[in-house]
């Protein structure tokens, strides 16, 4: 999976949108007990991650992969596809 679209939301979730059109949403708050996952407690500091393509990573360097996310994620539908005229 490559991840084409990207979004911090409250509670510590990510919107997401899969490069086949699959949206979902994917829960980081049982990743914050790690030490490397830390500084995302701060929602401040959360909702700077950025989308990488196949990782999602933060300013405090800790990173998670697509296939995680994928194998983590709950699909909620598919994204309305684009006609190019």
């Amino acid at each position: 999976m490559r991840i084409v679209e990207l979004e911090a939301q409250p509670n510590w979730v990510l919107s997401i949108v899969a490069d086949d059109g699959r949206v979902g949403r994917f829960d980081m708050s049982p990743y914050l007990q790690y030490e490397a996952f830390e500084a995302l407690r701060d929602q401040a500091e959360f909702v700077k991650v950025v989308n990488d393509g196949y990782f999602v990573e933060s300013d405090c360097g800790a990173d998670l992969s697509a296939d995680t996310i994928e194998a983590r994620w709950q699909v909620v539908g598919k994204a309305a596809r684009q006609t190019t005229a």
